[in-house]
């Protein structure tokens, strides 16, 4: 792959040649020192010349973890004039000349090819050595050929870079686009004026990683007789690609995460997590759009199509969108009250149809079958996604304790992965509502932050948080760059497993919720029983969420990790209900978890086979370990130990900007959003 940029570098050179329309001829040349004679020529030969100009170098590869192209290059053509000298030029020969050319290439295209009489002219003056671009939008791939058979003298297509996207509208929000750096000069030739435009990363990775991925520009002299001719032709610095950055994207997993996204709503976002390294697998939204389109400008009438949609493709969902986490949230409460002992395994707690909280009148929070389901411990709670025992449970551990386990969870700050735009959420702190509405969190603001509600996250933090629940030890970090590589292909910066930072939860505490997380997913009482797989056991959880309440519009999650025995893949799947629409996680959120999975069945069996173990004898009596098993060790810093023996050690994250202004670091969770008069949760459906 590297090999063919270098031969793409090569074969550059001979193609700008060509494009000039000129035939190199070596003569001797009266003056040719630049700067000198050349330059002072000019008052008497005026079609002398001797220029350096500067060749952007080429934008280093964007791929996948497997290499293939998510970014690249090719060489487009843009149709241009290439003057001819004129002995004794008349500014109406020069016009006539010219638009003679246009109006043959307006016939060729299709399309109506306009450059004011000034321009063309100034042109001329100034600048008639070098192609005068007149169509903003390459020719198409597929019309090359036959454009260039019909081309007339004068009339060139150009060669220039363009970066190309070969999945189209596939990552389109993970890997962003590249915008030019600015128009071409217009005024007289310079030293070091550039062949080309040259671009920079304007969105996604192409931003984040633009040092990277910029490469180093090259040098092309250039000498013209006093007859216009070109006699030299030389590439003094060839121009050098950028680097080389593989993402931790499985492609295939990355297309199919989009069609199953297509096949089963209109707005949703897909996460996939490796626990043990962090790797970021798939992180899809829908919609989506052809970043292609940028290239090398979009105009004003593309991007009114997409900034005007309704649907917001240009958002990533994934990421960017803030919703209410809803009961996916609820293990983290268990998890809490759980290693606090303010319950335990077997503490069985009545859950009526609704609770009251406040006086005066006290408000009613229901459960969401509005019937009473008698007394029920954590296991069963969370398979059934009982709202009121997670009220009652969630107001007497106290919010600022299980909400600062999600953060340690991951909730109110950013990943640190390098995404352009990504939201760091809002989870609620009492000092915020303290000096806001001077007043602590209250019973009902601790009921609707226990099941998700009145607070927000993104997709890829409720994955995250999937992956540290998973583990039941450390956070791990999230990687998004598997490596930046060289052009040589020689690795210049590898991502090794490293932990965010320890959890300090109980590992029996972490055993239990992954065992009502297993029976959400696959007992009779059951929430998300649609989203099981055929060859693993999965510990999931359901959510049914208000997002927009003035508009009746709510969220669908389904959220977990699998296998249960060994955690090695988490998830989180978002379903965006339109406005009145009804819909819970375990309809509309779980079947997108088989249909996804079950398409790389061999794949991920091999990826959570569990290394081969000496025979293990149980002697009478003795009972075998339980399905579901306590944390995966640490060491004595509390860092997570992986099966192949790295430590996931705990670094800090750097802070970093967006247009110049600071953003909050990552860790640090940000204001709530206002909550005294946040509406009551009202019951949601979660399975039938």
């Amino acid at each position: 792959m590297n090999k063919c940029w270098i031969a793409l570098l090569l074969m550059l050179p001979n193609l700008l040649g060509a494009g000039f329309g000129q035939e190199v001829k070596e003569e001797a040349l009266e003056t040719t020192e630049e700067g000198g004679g050349g330059e002072a020529s000019v008052l008497t030969r005026p079609d002398a010349r001797t220029m350096t100009l500067s060749i952007p170098g080429l934008r280093g590869l964007i791929t996948d973890r497997n290499g293939r192209p998510l970014a690249e290059n090719r060489v487009g053509y843009q149709l241009a004039l290439q003057f001819v000298h004129f002995t004794d030029p008349v500014d109406a020969d020069i016009l006539n000349w010219a638009k003679e050319r246009l109006a043959h290439a307006s016939k060729i295209a299709g399309k109506n090819y306009e450059v004011a009489d000034r321009d063309l002219l100034s042109h001329y003056k100034h600048r008639r050595w070098l192609p005068l671009v007149f169509g903003a939008s390459p020719v198409p791939p597929e019309k090359e050929k036959v454009f260039n058979e019909q081309l007339m003298p004068g009339l060139i297509m150009h060669p220039v870079y363009l970066r190309h996207y070969p999945g189209g509208d596939l990552a389109a929000h993970v890997i962003g686009y590249v915008r030019s750096k600015g128009r071409l000069p217009t005024g007289p030739i310079v030293h070091g004026d550039l062949l080309f435009e040259d671009t920079r990363g304007d969105a996604g990775l192409e931003r984040t990683m633009n040092e990277d991925l910029t490469g180093k520009a090259g040098e092309r002299k250039l000498i013209f007789d006093s007859n216009g001719r070109k006699i030299r032709d030389e590439l003094t610095e060839r121009p050098r690609i950028g680097r080389t950055v593989v993402t931790t994207l499985n492609l295939d997993w990355q297309q199919h995460a989009e069609k199953v996204l297509k096949d089963s709503c209109q707005r949703g976002a897909f996460v996939v997590v490796d626990i043990p390294t962090g790797e970021v697998l798939v992180l899809a939204s829908r919609p989506s759009y052809d970043i292609n389109v940028w290239i090398p400008r979009i105009s004003n009438e593309e991007l009114g199509v997409l900034t005007e949609d309704t649907s917001r493709p240009m958002f990533g969902r994934a990421f960017q969108g803030l919703y209410p986490p809803a009961s996916s949230f609820k293990p983290v409460v268990a998890l809490t009250a759980l290693t606090q002992k303010v319950v335990e395994e077997w503490t069985e707690v009545d859950c009526p149809e609704f609770i009251e909280v406040g006086a005066n009148p006290p408000t009613q929070m229901w459960n969401w079958t509005k019937e009473p389901e008698g007394l029920m411990n954590v296991t069963r709670a969370l398979a059934r996604s009982n709202n009121c025992w997670f009220y009652l449970v969630g107001i007497d551990t106290g919010p600022s304790s299980f909400l600062s386990t999600a953060r340690r969870l991951g909730y109110g700050s950013r990943s640190g992965l390098p995404l352009f735009g990504e939201s760091s959420g809002r989870v609620p702190t009492n000092e915020y509502v303290l000096k806001n509405y001077g007043r602590p969190f209250t019973d009902g603001d601790t009921a609707n932050y226990s099941i998700g509600q009145a607070w927000e996250a993104t997709p890829l933090q409720v994955a995250q948080s999937m992956a540290g629940i998973a583990n039941g030890s450390v956070l791990p970090k999230l990687q998004l760059i598997r490596q930046v590589q060289d052009p040589s292909g020689g690795v210049l910066e590898a991502a090794d497993p490293q932990s965010r930072n320890a959890l300090d939860l109980d590992p029996d505490a972490v055993q239990i919720v992954h065992q009502g997380m297993y029976d959400v997913a696959h007992s009779a009482w059951g929430t998300g029983r649609r989203g099981s797989l055929t060859f693993a056991e999965v510990c999931a959880k359901t959510g049914t969420g208000q997002w927009i309440p003035a508009l009746d519009q709510e969220v669908a999650w389904y959220a977990g990790f699998f296998p249960a025995e060994n955690p090695r893949l988490a998830f989180a799947a978002l379903y965006e209900g339109d406005p009145g629409e009804d819909i819970s996680g375990g309809r509309k959120a779980a079947p997108m978890i088989p249909a996804f999975f079950e398409e790389f069945k061999e794949v991920i069996e091999n990826m959570i086979r569990p290394p081969s173990k000496a025979l293990v004898v149980i002697e009478e009596g003795e009972e075998p370990s339980s399905a579901i098993p306590a944390a995966q060790p640490i060491d004595e810093d509390g860092n997570l130990i992986t099966l192949n023996g790295k430590i996931l050690k705990a670094i800090p994250v750097e802070e970093w900007e967006e247009d110049g202004e600071p953003v909050d670091p990552v860790g640090e969770a940000l204001p709530a959003i206002p909550v005294d008069d946040a509406p009551v949760a009202i019951p949601v459906e979660e399975d039938e």
